[in-house]
């Protein structure tokens, strides 16, 4: 008799698995690699990658006038918000793509032909460039929440961070590359086909039914219960503190680069290291989150794999001044953020639930609060390396996620599967 129920069960397991892996056939989640593309060569190569410092340096503008531009058009990646529940409304969603990234594209292109970067009218440009190519990232968001398998939201949420970080890496080589070799025109024309062309994948994006309620009042009401379904229940609290707990950031990213003398490593080794080759790196990390398995829940792989992030950061707290322990433990770092960083979009669309209606500005809100650990993780890693020098900071990063991730992975380990309320 337990023969065969055993059998019964192997069967069923078999049945499920076979569908579930039809369901990611036809939601193609890797198509999200791709669509990440527009906003990732705008926010995390041309803005913060340092294509933009490079070509104001190149035309004679101050590192400080620069650095005051570069962060003013950072501002919108914070902010974005604000704007982003529009994605939900009027059009599909991958239609605001389109319209987001090829708006920027236009607008980005548009900048660069200006005689001056600092202009005001080339700072306003990139600046409004830089708000529609968020619309790529709500849109990105309503549509991975509206994905039926949860192997699908794992699968989507490490493609879409491994191409925003190889996008963006790799527009910063390509770009620099060619800013020296083309005319400004033609290489404002490919600036902005780097950013727009990608986005036409978006008419291969899984259809996705506009939700039409019959009278404003009912839009509102609906929209309401989604917002009440996500955020006023005692289960969010563990997911908002989840988000803003100082773990897996990669603050420590921007600061290492500092501390490598200290080590012996070189400048040029260092640029390598922590330049397209430590991009690629994480977007491999982003990409081996596929390897999870969907029934482990997301916030506890995402603690799992943030406790081992910052346990990484021990070998280069612990270990000897030597070139040999930067290279291995910043590779394992920057390995193991692309890691955090895919899981982490695995954590929103958990706390998300099923966009429904309102799910590009309710995925905003939530993906917006993993800024605030960076933000201060930046100003806490820097005060841990001036007060014990190049181990300090690594070691404050370090102990700092090692406490955030047990506190919350013992509260997560001792509840069952939360019930994630899907939106109506």
């Amino acid at each position: 008799m337990n023969e065969i129920v055993v059998a019964d069960a192997k069967v069923r397991l078999a049945l499920d698995d076979s569908e579930d892996r039809a369901v990611v056939a036809r939601e193609r989640p890797w198509i999200f690699g791709l669509l990440i593309a527009p906003n990732a060569v705008v926010a995390t190569g041309i803005i913060q990658g340092g294509v933009l410092a490079y070509l104001m340096s190149a035309r004679g503008i101050s590192g400080l006038r620069s650095s005051q531009i570069i962060s003013l058009l950072t501002l919108p990646t914070i902010i974005y918000c604000l704007w982003s529940p529009i994605t939900d409304f009027l059009m599909r969603r991958r239609t605001w793509l389109l319209v987001g990234a090829g708006v920027s594209g236009v607008l980005m292109a548009a900048a660069f032909t200006q005689r001056s970067l600092s202009s005001p009218l080339a700072i306003a440009l990139m600046f409004v460039g830089a708000c529609f190519a968020q619309l790529v990232v709500s849109s990105c968001g309503g549509i991975m929440g509206a994905l039926q398998s949860e192997r699908s939201r794992r699968m989507a949420g490490s493609f879409y961070q491994g191409g925003s970080l190889a996008f963006g890496a790799t527009s910063v080589f390509v770009l620099i590359m060619l800013s020296g070799r083309l005319k400004t025109g033609a290489f404002a024309g490919v600036t902005g086909a780097f950013i727009a062309v990608p986005a036409l994948l978006a008419l291969a994006a899984p259809k996705q039914e506009v939700i039409v309620e019959n009278g404003f009042g009912k839009t509102l009401l609906r929209v309401w219960e989604e917002f009440k379904s996500t955020f006023l229940r005692w289960k969010a609290v563990p997911y908002t503190l989840t988000l803003l707990f100082p773990l897996g950031s990669g603050a420590a990213m921007g600061l290492l680069p500092g501390v490598s003398r200290f080590y012996g490593v070189g400048g040029q080794q260092t640029a390598w290291m922590n330049g397209i080759a430590g991009a690629m790196l994480m977007a491999v990390g982003s990409l081996a989150a596929t390897l999870i398995p969907a029934r482990i829940r997301a916030s506890v792989a995402y603690l799992t794999v943030a406790l081992i992030n910052a346990a990484t950061l021990g070998v280069l707290w612990l270990g000897p001044l030597r070139p040999s322990t930067y290279y291995v433990g910043v590779m394992l770092y920057l390995f193991t953020v692309g890691t955090c960083y895919a899981m982490f979009t695995a954590v929103v669309l958990e706390f998300l639930g099923n966009s429904g209606k309102s799910g590009s500005g309710r995925y905003s809100i939530i993906n917006s609060m993993g800024n605030v650990p960076v933000v201060y993780m930046l100003a806490l890693d820097g005060w841990g390396g001036n007060r014990w020098g190049a181990r300090g900071l690594s070691g404050t990063e370090g102990v700092a996620g090692v406490v955030g991730a047990t506190i919350l992975l013992a509260y997560f380990l001792t509840r069952g599967r939360p019930g994630v309320v899907p939106a109506p």
